[in-house]
């Protein structure tokens, strides 16, 4: 039997009972679409079985009607609600996202970037701020709108959407501070290709430096986003016959982590050490205890950075290319308290 001839627009339009224009314009602009309208037109889709030439599309610089996600890696749930809100947002206007994860290997992403233009995506969101001089090249040569998410800074190249690093590294550190702690330790992960925990690492030593306060050797980890492995490293921590009174971790995932090394050794948290994050990550406020810790407002950066990539995209000329500073903020949670007189101890 002879295949059917395949679906095209108007056959879509005849069965929703609306014009070929609308169909085409509940897939460029569905905002432009009522609610009801784009319903009937869904089912007349997936009635007909239609599917959209996307290699014949130009319409307002639109090439392929999806947009290139690159993130450092999928593992982290903070990640993730970044990458979801991004998602809602975009999809909002008819795109659709290719994503993909380079394990913090700059030359890996540069080979992603690479298979995404070949793909003809119309924007790409690269994360951070640190990125192989090649990538940017690229991106030059090419033309392709392009949004830094996660970190900011106002003087980037492109347009960068996120939280500073370094104010949310300086918040927890004044924090711990402000509670009388002096005998501080460390845990941040390793900073190769990341500028995010490279930024908080470097604030939190300065203002604890600039406060008298020096991290003995001893007391600083350099531990991988694992909670096994920072729970292994908190047992070490606390192995030593001197004991800080609080640590500071890098993220949240490191602070689960040594939460549960403190648990293990039958340290009590707060009032046998303080813990501290950064992050603010799902489950955070119902570990016990609650973690202290800074709030990264993902969801946030996340919607922002897309409908910043998307003008850009459609409008090209009209949309303002500006950075924007999803500020961090402090939570206050069970997991921090002022030290204990009998758990003041020197190194």
């Amino acid at each position: 039997m002879k295949k059917s001839k395949k679906a095209d627009i108007v056959a879509v339009a005849k069965a929703a009972k609306v014009s070929a224009s609308t169909v085409s314009r509940a897939f460029n602009h569905p905002n432009l679409v009522t609610p009801a309208t784009r319903k009937r037109i869904d089912a007349a889709v997936r009635r007909t079985g239609y599917i959209r030439n996307r290699a014949a599309q130009t319409i307002h610089g639109i090439r392929s009607g999806t947009i290139g996600v690159l993130v450092p890696t999928l593992d982290h749930t903070i990640f993730a609600e970044v990458v979801q809100a991004f998602s809602e947002a975009v999809s909002e206007h008819g795109f659709t996202i290719l994503l993909a994860s380079h394990g913090y290997d700059l030359q890996r992403e540069y080979a992603i970037l690479r298979k995404f233009l070949e793909h003809r995506v119309d924007g790409v969101v690269l994360t951070g701020l640190e990125h192989d001089d090649a990538v940017f090249q690229l991106l030059d040569s090419q033309e392709i709108p392009c949004v830094l998410m996660w970190n900011y800074d106002d003087t980037t190249c492109y347009p960068s959407i996120g939280a500073d690093n370094e104010l949310a590294g300086r918040m927890i550190a004044e924090h711990v501070l402000s509670l009388g702690h002096r005998h501080v330790a460390c845990m941040f992960p390793p900073t190769a290709g990341n500028d995010r925990a490279f930024a908080r690492r470097e604030i939190v030593l300065r203002t604890l430096g600039n406060a008298g306060v020096a991290v003995p050797p001893a007391w600083m980890f350099t531990t991988v986003y694992s909670i096994s492995d920072s729970k292994r490293d908190m047992m070490a921590l606390l192995s030593q016959r001197d004991r800080p009174t609080a640590l500071i971790c890098g993220n949240d995932i490191l602070a689960s982590g040594a939460l549960y090394g403190a648990v293990a050794c039958g340290i009590r948290v707060p009032s046998d050490i303080t813990v501290v994050g950064i992050g603010d990550f799902k489950g955070s406020s119902d570990i016990e205890p609650p973690l202290t810790t800074v709030r990264l407002p993902a969801r946030r950066i996340g919607a922002e950075t897309a409908r910043a990539l998307v003008s850009m995209i459609i409008a090209p000329d009209s949309a303002p290319q500006t950075s924007l500073h999803c500020a961090p903020e402090l939570i206050q949670r069970q997991s921090s308290d002022r030290p204990r007189a009998s758990s003041m101890r020197t190194p």
